[in-house]
This record gives C-alpha cells, structure tokens and sequence, in this order.
C-alpha cells in the first residue's frame, strides 16, 4: 500500500517533471503527458491545471505552454486555446457595452473574436461592425442586422488580419463609437503593445477614429510588453479583464483614469 507521503512525492515530482518538460521544448499537450508519464487525461489536466494556478506554465485548449511563449506571436487557432473561458466571459462583458445604432471597430484578436460571437447572439439592431481579422468577418458575414465593413491590404497569415498602408488608408475616412482592442501586452509605462509592427500602425490609426478604445485582454498580457508599440495609456476608456488581474496594477490603472471591469 502506497502511503499519503509517497502519493504526495510522486505527484510533485510528476509535476516538476512536466514542468521541465514544458520548459525544454515550450509546449506540450494532455496526450503527451499521458503517454509520457502513464496516467489518465483527467490527472493530465488536473497537473497542468495546478501547474497554471501556480503561473508555472499557461493553460492552452489541450494542453500547455511555456509562460514567455504566451507573449509570441502564434497562429489565432492557438492562441484560442489560451485563457479560453476568460476570454470567453470578457468577450461578453464587453459586447454587453456596444448599444443599438452603434459603429464599432474589432480588431484581430481571439478575445475579440469571442466579442464577435456574443454581439452575434445579441441580435443589435443597426450595428456596424468594422473589422481587419478574416474570422470576425466570418463569423459576423450570415448575420443580417450587422452591416459589416472589412478592411483591406496586406494577409498576416498567422493572425488572419489584414495590415498594411492599404488598410490604413481605408480607416482615414471613417469614424466609429467604439474600438475594441485585443492586445498580446498593456503596461503602464507605455501601454498597449503587439507582436507584429504593421499591426501596431493599424490599430494606431484604429484608436485614432474611434470616440473610445476598450483594450479587452486577459489577466497574462497585463504588465507585459510586446515588441510594438500601439499608443499612449491615455488614449485607453477602460480595460476589460478577468478576476485573476494583479490588484496593484488594477489600482495603479484606475489612479491613471482607466476603468476597469473584471468578469
């Protein structure tokens, strides 16, 4: 008979070893450690899950990476995996602000595409959605009481959005109520940041065009920094967030005239 010391040893060291595991080669996935370490999926993701708790690595759909590799640049599908069901509930905090008549801007994003869905199944009566991300507009093209503009330019594949001086060029003669902005950073020295530079530049002019900008991120991007720049913290109306956010930086944003909402 194994005793309570024994079970408790194996599983850290279980843990510790799926934790280097994840160190070593950034990723892993539940059917990995299932047949790496000989257990079930449901111990699998009850380790990986503890392991999250702990901000020893970052959840992901079926599986886990390492904590700098949230902050890279991934394919969308990927990064849906992330933060999943905070993603989810912010996505719907923040459609839950768009009002009837309204002219909105969603960036590329997996938060603002799980904003898409929930303005989707809102059935908001003359909504104009501006959008650059491929599966936004997909996922917003069926419905008939959204009257949806795509910016064009240049395809990131990897993002499945459009940049470029094309797309720039396209946002100079609009104007919109609100922009909702996805980012893989906000700090609060020099505020919301992105991976790529030419995304950067057209969520710059985004910020511009728009009355308000609500950043919507989960709790791993804040008091990050990503390589590009998007704008000052000032030009940011409110921050929507998840409950596991940092309270000093949630308080340090509030004291610089950012609201933020947690769900």
């Amino acid at each position: 008979m194994v005793s309570p010391n024994t079970s408790r040893l194996l599983l850290e060291e279980r843990r510790r070893a799926i934790r280097e595991l994840i160190g070593d080669q950034g990723r892993t996935t539940i059917a990995e450690i299932v047949e790496q370490f000989g257990v079930s999926a449901v111990t699998a993701r009850n380790d990986l899950d503890a392991l999250a708790s702990m901000g020893a690595v970052v959840r992901s759909h079926g599986g886990a990476v390492r904590c700098q590799e949230a902050t890279h640049d991934y394919p969308v599908n990927f990064k849906a995996g992330l933060h999943r069901p905070e993603k989810a509930r912010i996505g719907l905090a923040a459609a839950q602000l768009v009002q009837p008549n309204e002219t909105i801007i969603l960036d590329s994003g997996t938060t603002t595409w799980e904003l898409a869905r929930h303005l989707k199944a809102m059935k908001l009566r003359g909504l104009t959605v501006i959008t650059n991300a491929l599966n936004i507009a997909s996922e917003l093209a069926d419905e008939p009481g959204i009257a949806l503009i795509m910016v064009g330019g240049v395809l990131r594949q990897i993002s499945f959005s459009f940049v470029g001086p094309q797309a720039e060029a396209m946002l100079r003669e609009m104007h919109a109520d609100r922009f909702f902005l996805a980012v893989d950073g906000l700090d609060l020295e020099i505020g919301p940041s992105t991976p790529d530079v030419l995304e950067a530049q057209l969520n710059s002019r985004m910020m511009k065009i728009a009355r308000e900008t609500t950043v919507v991120a989960d709790s791993s991007k804040l008091g990050r920094r990503s390589v590009s720049r998007i704008g000052p913290l000032e030009s940011i109306r409110r921050l929507v967030t998840d409950t596991r956010a940092p309270a000093d930086f949630v308080k340090q944003l509030q004291d610089k005239g950012v609201e933020v909402l947690q769900v």
